[in-house]
């Protein structure tokens, strides 16, 4: 053994991690739901260690192997954290004595611990998990209770050949989560097909059940292993790119570059997938393509749906329609202009109709307008819309309350369930009227699950941008429904007088038109600052947001600035540009604790973004309210980091969430986000650095997002050449969706 900085070190196992074997004295904490445990460990040295992390199933008495690496808490110095475990069952009577005295196994405690070992001795366990019914004769234990002994005992003990076989390829957390799934066969399950830990376990994607098949033995171009490379080559495309389908030539042939297997093989894959209907195969005139078959489920239902309620929706007639408009003029003293006039009349004519518009084009208006009309006429109304920032500003606009649209269908999340709606086909909503605002950002997924809790009869208006960036999950919905010119839709297009005012606006537009805007003007809220290289763009960015706009802004500016890069990668990338406002912003302190993960450090005080939904986490209010769900894109502040119980509490606005430190791969730092995280938020301050990117990146619609971000002050930072590029590049990315076909052939 060698010491180093105060620290037994151990010897290291073949993956570089340290090793110390020893009994568990005391559990001193314990969370059944996903394994995390504190415990001391009697080290075979006679040493006593704090040991914490991904402990399932653990209990005193319990003989480990557990695999990690020495860490310093402020409060309770050195610990060790484990990332892998192995148990072995007691063999000697004293050592099984103890262990069934602490209460591991359900219906055993200290006294009939002592009679089970006093009448089975060294054979106890044995006995427990091979002749259960001899434990009926041990004195207060029933025939039912015996069998349940015995059941408790077995889930118990799997749990060490599962965390054995899957630990180095999964990691104790995800093993646990197998474990619940499969029980005692979870072994068996993944040498039989390693693939349906993908399909099944969320969390595990498929190169990680491809690295386990591989280590198995199981053939390159095994019908399980094609299967699946086929469905993850579809999903990812959802996931990554936003494709709701894909052409089968294009699939066909990455999924085989993928695999390394013949085109050949892939297309036999494909068939079977179809016939057994994994894979739905749509063919549209000479073209094929190929859904999922719950894309495709939910792509159909959308333009059904949509077109039901656009047909059977109550008619009211024109007079009275023109009489409603009069009225609401007269009473907030508006004269509405000849589209947001036409759009009203759409909106109570038509059972769907869309309204799209940049800003300072009378969007708002017009909802404000609709909610008066539908209330004088007693109609119930839905305000919604994706974000729970979009939903805020949406309230604040119109003084109504807005809801997500998670919430209004009363969402939930189920341990590994994902997310689930209460509202839905068999619990409609209430409603007559569903106002969706920020459409552009809902994906088929969301759009299908709120058109499912929609009553027949109801009128949905969806309201959007169409020229910012689509939705981040997969599906173009508000693009596409506009293109199917199925329904009534009115594009605003007149700025009017007050937001002529602001450059925010007057340069939106001129960028969505093509054309470049004013960066010359030293007296509005739209300003360039010129800097040539990177390095230098970087630099004026955190000084911007560390000295001159605090220094001039004061708290708003402290608080409500908001970098927002085309890039991830790159000296003006969110990566590099975190690590930097960081250190100006939140530098280590001795008041603020910290936690290291990966090559990111959580300090308290830093902001931070949920890079993924997570339907199962809890949040609570101040009131003492609570829910389930952080979903992407949301962000937070880190408000205390406990150490010792390696928990990091986060607060979303009013909701305060605990994270378990094996959680942090679902947290970024957010000082600086991509323009695509930030849609549907909006910002008092962005500051946009115009640097390196890939072509790709550097897109009008991408440029306009960033810049519609802003409520109050536009800052762009770097190259005039830059934003020229981003101007003249009009290239969108394309979408492979059917909801536009499926639309039109209703019509027809």
């Amino acid at each position: 053994m060698s010491f180093e900085d105060g620290f037994m070190q151990g010897p290291m196992d073949e993956t570089g991690l340290l090793k110390l074997s020893g009994t568990i004295e005391h559990v001193i904490y314990s969370n059944e739901e996903n394994g995390y445990a504190i415990c001391d460990l009697g080290t075979d040295s006679d040493e006593l260690v704090t040991v914490t992390g991904t402990l399932p199933y653990i209990g005193e008495g319990d003989t480990v192997t557990v695999y990690g690496k020495w860490v310093h808490n402020p409060k309770y110095g050195r610990q060790f954290r484990v990332e892998q475990c192995e148990k072995q069952l007691p063999a000697d009577r004293a050592s099984i004595l103890r262990y069934l005295s602490s209460g591991t196994i359900k219906g055993i405690g200290p006294k009939t611990a002592q009679r089970l070992v006093e009448m089975f001795g060294d054979e106890t366990f044995d006995v427990i998990e091979n002749h259960p019914e001899w434990l009926s004769d041990v004195k207060g234990i029933t025939r039912k209770g015996a069998l349940a002994i015995s059941e408790d005992f077995k889930n118990k003990a799997g749990i060490r050949s599962a965390m054995l076989f899957f630990r180095e390829f999964f990691g104790a957390a995800l093993t646990v989560r197998i474990y619940k799934k499969w029980g005692g066969s979870s072994v068996d399950v993944a040498k039989k097909n390693p693939y349906l830990l993908c399909e099944e376990i969320e969390g595990i994607g498929f190169e990680k059940a491809d690295r386990l098949a591989l280590r198995i033995g199981l053939e390159n171009d095994s019908p399980e292993r094609l299967a699946s490379g086929v469905q993850y080559m579809l999903s990812a495309n959802q996931n990554q790119n936003g494709h709701v389908c894909l052409p089968v030539d294009k699939l066909i042939s990455g999924a085989a570059k993928l695999l390394e297997a013949e085109e050949s093989l892939v297309e036999n894959a494909v068939e079977q997938l179809i016939q057994k209907r994994k894979l739905v195969l749509v063919k549209s005139g000479e073209n094929r393509y190929l859904y999922e078959k719950n894309a495709y489920e939910n792509e159909r239902y959308i333009a059904r749906k949509l077109g039901l309620l656009d047909k059977i929706c109550p008619v009211i007639d024109t007079p009275n329609i023109e009489a409603f408009i009069q009225k609401e003029e007269m009473k907030s003293g508006i004269t509405y202009a000849r589209l947001q006039r036409q759009a009203i009349f759409d909106a109570l004519d038509n059972g769907v109709m869309l309204l799209t518009g940049g800003p300072g084009t009378g969007k708002t208006t017009v909802v404000r307008a609709l909610l008066h009309i539908f209330d004088s006429m007693e109609l119930k109304i839905a305000l919604c819309a994706p974000t729970g920032r979009a939903a805020k500003r949406l309230s604040e606009s119109t003084s109504c309350e807005a809801k997500t649209v998670h919430r209004l269908l009363e969402y939930s999340g189920e341990e590994g369930r994902g997310m689930r709606f209460h509202r839905d086909e068999n619990n409609l909503l209430e409603e007559n009227i569903i106002i969706i605002d920020e459409a552009s950002m809902v994906d088929n997924n969301l759009m299908a699950a709120l058109l499912r809790a929609v009553k027949p009869g109801a009128r949905v208006v969806i309201i959007g941008d169409a020229d910012q960036l689509p939705s981040v999950g997969a599906g173009n919905v508000l693009r596409d429904l506009i293109d199917s010119e199925r329904f009534a839709t009115v594009r605003l297009s007149e700025i009017f007088r007050q937001a002529q005012k602001s450059l925010i606006v007057t340069n939106a537009h001129a960028i969505n038109r093509g054309e470049m805007p004013r960066l010359d003007v030293k007296d509005n809220d739209f300003f360039f600052l010129p800097r040539e290289t990177d390095a230098e763009i970087a630099a004026t960015v955190v000084q911007l947001c560390q000295i001159r706009l605090p220094k001039t802004y004061g708290e708003m500016a402290i608080k409500g600035t908001q970098v927002l890069s085309p890039t991830r990668k790159g000296e003006t990338g969110t990566e590099h540009l975190n690590v930097l406002l960081q250190q100006a912003l939140n530098p280590p302190s001795r008041e603020k604790k910290e936690r290291k993960f990966r090559e990111l450090i959580f300090r308290e005080g830093d902001r931070v973004m949920q890079m993924h939904n997570n339907y199962d986490i809890e949040w609570e209010r101040e009131d003492g309210s609570w829910g389930n769900g952080v979903f992407n894109g949301d962000i937070g502040t880190v408000v205390r980091i406990d150490p010792a119980n390696e928990r990091m509490e986060i607060r979303f606005d009013d909701r305060s969430v605990t994270y378990d430190f094996n959680m942090l791969d679902e947290l970024e730092p957010a000082y600086a986000v991509t323009v695509h995280k930030s849609q549907g938020s909006e910002y008092p301050i962005v500051v946009i650095p115009m640097g390196s990117a890939p072509t790709m990146l550097l897109s009008r619609n991408l440029l306009y997002t960033a810049v519609t971000r802003a409520r109050g002050m536009v800052i762009l930072v770097g190259r005039e050449e830059t934003v020229r590029a981003m101007v003249e590049n009009n290239r969108q990315s394309m979408r492979y969706t059917g909801l536009r076909r499926w639309l039109k052939e209703m019509e027809e």
